[in-house]
């Protein structure tokens, strides 16, 4: 796993843990990093598939995959007091970390997460997954190469998704979530086709289908966490986002919402003093 720290390491400072959502990597973070550091020893990681970590088979990106990682992540650095700070699918992966080593995590403010509620059966799995497949298909097609970094920035600052990012966020996206090709050109680190398969078991959950692998769906684990959990949501994010997140609240025992005004999905990366905000009120 690929690790990104600001700050010193020894100073004594209890430990931040930023993760990223699907398709980032762990510097776009920066902007609320670095001020936390007056706090905190803050570590971000890119998440598997993701910039400089591993990239396995396309049958390893299942939740359980995403948590065993923050879980080997807190062992080998043998973080303790952990404030975790997620996003999106990031953000679900702190809250299965904090159920298998809860002695690791003291509190989780948790961005948008992706979640299942368990207690809700739907009957037309199949069709749904037929839906997730061709939606997967159109992933596939994304542009994955660019004449140059330059070129790739301009290229996501006219997508919709990142118009209202911070000029320091896409910038900390371009240079460290691509690679360098012959002739100055870039590429995505996290290829369409990996993203596909991370896009999966994501829209399962979305949908309330995912059955997980040979490990069962975890999310009825959710009601298993000790830690408190401050799970946030955003006035210009899509629904099906909003509703996760109240799915999380009823799953989760020591639950409270936040809710951020004026900003969509990727908070972080628009506004990240109201982030800052938000998890100064979240402290102890």
């Amino acid at each position: 796993m690929a690790l990104t720290r600001w700050g010193d390491a020894d100073s004594g400072k209890p430990p931040a843990l930023l993760v990223h959502g699907t398709g980032f990597v762990a510097e776009v973070w920066d902007e609320v990093a670095r001020e936390l550091t007056s706090k905190y020893s803050v570590y971000g990681i890119d998440r598997r598939g993701h910039g400089a970590s591993h990239k396995p088979a396309a049958e390893h990106y299942h939740f359980l995959d995403f948590a065993s990682d923050i879980c080997a992540v807190a062992e080998a650095l043998d973080l303790t007091g952990i404030f975790g700070v997620g996003h999106s699918a990031g953000a679900t992966d702190l809250l299965l970390a904090a159920k298998l080593k809860p002695r690791r995590f003291q509190r989780l403010f948790v961005m948008e997460p992706t979640i299942m509620d368990p207690r809700v059966v739907r009957t037309d799995a199949a069709a749904v997954r037929a839906n997730g497949k061709a939606f997967a298909q159109g992933v596939l097609r994304r542009q994955r190469e660019f004449d140059s970094a330059a070129a790739a920035f301009q290229r996501f600052r006219a997508a919709p998704a990142f118009a209202d990012w911070t000029e320091g966020a896409l910038w900390a996206y371009v240079r460290h979530g691509f690679e360098t090709l012959p002739d100055d050109r870039v590429g995505l680190l996290c290829r369409p086709e990996i993203e596909a398969a991370m896009l999966g078991p994501i829209f399962e959950a979305m949908e309330q289908v995912y059955a997980g692998d040979e490990r069962g769906n975890p999310f009825a684990w959710l009601s298993q966490i000790e830690c408190p959990v401050r799970v946030a949501t955003a006035e210009k994010s899509w629904p099906i986002y909003k509703e996760m997140s109240a799915r999380a609240v009823a799953l989760i025992p020591e639950a409270s919402r936040w809710t951020f005004e004026g900003v969509g999905h990727c908070v972080a990366q628009e506004a990240p003093g109201k982030v800052l905000e938000a998890l100064a009120s979240f402290e102890p």
